[in-house]
């Protein structure tokens, strides 16, 4: 069983036990590094595979035309948008992904985000650090507001949202949430108002991401999104990069339909920070795809990807997590 990683170069020395002490004691291991300019390397390793296992390198339709051995994608990721889905399926291999396991963290990080933007930490910081300032005169102009009682909407309420929204409760503030595909008596059972995507833009003091990123949602908050945010709402964005559209926010910001944004997601996972023009503000958060982290969240995502493309593999259906 040849068992196929695929990873970046920033990633392609990383540690593999964890996932190697899940797998059969025969496996041969392989690295296939993404790099752009070397695509055909990266797909002559993938064409090898009796399983891949991925986190958040691409596997695009170009790369599971050559992999005429395997048998499964197994991520070790809850998103899956860098991956054909639907094309791997139809060309016989099966997806799986992982989920629950990072909620407590996810939602743990929404909520230091929320506080951080509102009590003003990176500004804090910086004239601190920066400037050696011990003084609280000027944050009395910024407009520094009590959390309780103010409204937080949520976009995706899955179990993350649902976490969300348990710790917002506990800080006194209102909670709305837009979910297509949750039925509103499961919002009303959290005491939590189902809102349509525009009433929630227009009535939230913060905002916070938590769907899959889908070909239906992609780039949903752009421009016209912004201009709908009646209150200059806070934006949280913990879920997909590829939710936000990164110049729309940047210009959302500048013009002031958006107080501030926390962001641990990017467009790109692998963004040059050196031209990132969110950089250097005193009312945005960046933290580096870092949300879902915990040492015991990161070792139970390593651990259900390696066993899904072992069990799957061994023909033990039952045993497989999260088939897409």
């Amino acid at each position: 069983m040849k068992v196929v990683f695929t990873v970046f170069p920033e990633t392609k020395d990383r540690d593999l036990q964890t996932e190697i002490n899940c797998l059969p004691p025969d496996a041969e291991i392989l690295r296939a590094v993404y790099e752009p300019e070397h695509l055909d390397a990266y797909y002559e390793i993938l064409s090898q595979a009796d399983a891949v296992i991925s986190d958040f390198a691409p596997i695009r339709k170009e790369a599971i035309d050559r992999m005429q051995k395997c048998k499964i994608i197994a991520l070790e990721t809850t998103g899956f948008n860098f991956v054909d889905v639907e094309y791997a399926k139809s060309r016989g291999i099966a997806v799986t992904n992982v989920s629950g396991y990072c909620t407590q963290e996810v939602a743990d990080h929404t909520l230091a985000l929320i506080l951080s933007l509102e009590r003003r930490f990176p500004y804090l910081r910086r004239r601190i650090e920066e400037d050696y300032a011990w003084e609280m005169e000027t944050i009395q102009k910024m407009g520094v507001h009590r959390i309780e009682g103010q409204t937080l909407g949520i976009i995706g309420f899955g179990k993350i949202g649902k976490a969300v929204a348990q710790r917002a409760r506990s800080f006194g503030m209102k909670i709305v949430a837009y979910d297509p595909y949750v039925p509103k008596e499961v919002m009303d059972n959290m005491n939590v108002n189902r809102a349509e995507l525009d009433e929630l833009l227009e009535i939230s003091d913060i905002i916070s991401v938590h769907m899959n990123l889908t070909e239906d949602n992609e780039g949903l908050l752009n421009m016209d999104m912004f201009r709908k945010m009646k209150k200059q709402p806070f934006l949280i964005n913990v879920a997909r990069g590829g939710a936000v559209v990164e110049a729309d926010l940047v210009q959302a910001l500048d013009l002031g339909l958006v107080k501030g944004a926390a962001l641990d997601v990017l467009e790109s996972e692998t963004p040059d920070l050196t031209k990132n023009p969110l950089l250097h503000r005193d009312n945005v958060i960046l933290t580096p795809h870092t949300a879902f982290y915990s040492d015991e969240a990161y070792r139970i995502s390593l651990e259900i990807g390696a066993y899904n493309a072992r069990y799957y593999c061994e023909g033990k259906m039952g045993q497989v997590q999260n088939l897409l």
